[in-house]
């Protein structure tokens, strides 16, 4: 049967844990690959500033969601806050292995400006489509080897992210739902659709552009760059090619992010991070 919601039986647990405070981070840290390394580096510098603006753009409409998406809201929100926090720390050594990332922290602040004057609802469907995305990426890592031979305290900084962005997958999904309760179901479908196609082509290609700045940067430079980067990711590992059967589930009718209820992956790693577990978020009364 098409899953509605989220599961009624979904409990979405914020982890407070912190990582490679002490680390000195080597500059290809994903197992010495400078492919790797720059492409995960690329993504990470998205996230401070990105999930802030995807807790804006869920908590823009949380007034009237019903009790249990109004506590998995809450949750989301920790969760995402926990993370932009990691992600900045892991950022900084990023900058201290010696990489110049200003400008790029730059490009995704201009990207958000952008969006200061844009109808919410609008925020919330980018929202909706790059929390898709997450989900993709954090089935994919726990699932393969892709971070084989790092250090112990990065692998387990992106493992816990993964853990908990498929936990919280269907919170902004499920918000949009609430958003959209009185428009029809072809105007959801269109609006949605449209807007997985057009944050598509602004992902790929600013994760690109911003993993080649990062080469370069290596003195790896020019078509050598640009085929092993192109190779990383339709070829070995395929991270773009691994994440395509389930993008293209988003776009079939009656999709939920829970129709893939992927929750044994949670299960096993999750025991390694319970001493971190937080109380879940009360309702306010």
């Amino acid at each position: 049967m098409t899953a509605s919601h989220s599961p009624s039986d979904l409990t979405i647990t914020p982890r407070d844990r912190r990582f490679g405070r002490a680390l000195a981070q080597k500059r290809w840290w994903l197992n010495g690959d400078p492919i790797g390394s720059a492409f995960h580096n690329a993504l990470s510098i998205t996230f401070p500033r990105g999930e802030a603006f995807f807790v804006e753009s869920v908590k823009a409409f949380r007034d009237g969601a019903d009790p249990k998406l109004e506590r998995e809201i809450r949750s989301f929100i920790t969760q995402e806050v926990m993370h932009s926090r990691e992600h900045v720390a892991f950022n900084k050594r990023v900058s201290d292995a010696g990489y110049k990332i200003d400008h790029l922290e730059q490009i995704v602040a201009d990207s958000l400006e952008m969006t200061k004057d844009r109808p919410a609802i609008l925020n919330l469907a980018v929202t909706m489509a790059l929390e898709h995305y997450t989900a993709m990426m954090a089935h994919m890592m726990l699932k393969s080897d892709l971070f084989k031979g790092s250090d112990s305290e990065l692998k387990e900084m992106w493992r816990w992210h993964a853990i908990e962005e498929i936990e919280h997958k269907g919170v902004a999904y499920d918000t949009w739902l609430h958003a959209t309760k009185d428009w029809t179901r072809f105007k959801r479908w269109k609006v949605k659709a449209i807007m997985m196609v057009l944050v598509s082509r602004t992902f790929w290609m600013k994760r690109w552009d911003g993993t080649l700045d990062l080469l370069a940067q290596d003195g790896i430079t020019g078509f050598k760059a640009k085929a092993r980067l192109f190779w990383y990711l339709v070829g070995t590992p395929g991270v773009m090619r691994r994440l395509f059967p389930a993008w293209v589930a988003f776009f079939l009718p009656g999709f939920h992010p829970w129709n893939h209820d992927d929750r044994a992956l949670i299960g096993t790693y999750d025991s390694d991070y319970a001493a971190a577990n937080m109380a879940q978020p009360a309702l306010a009364a």
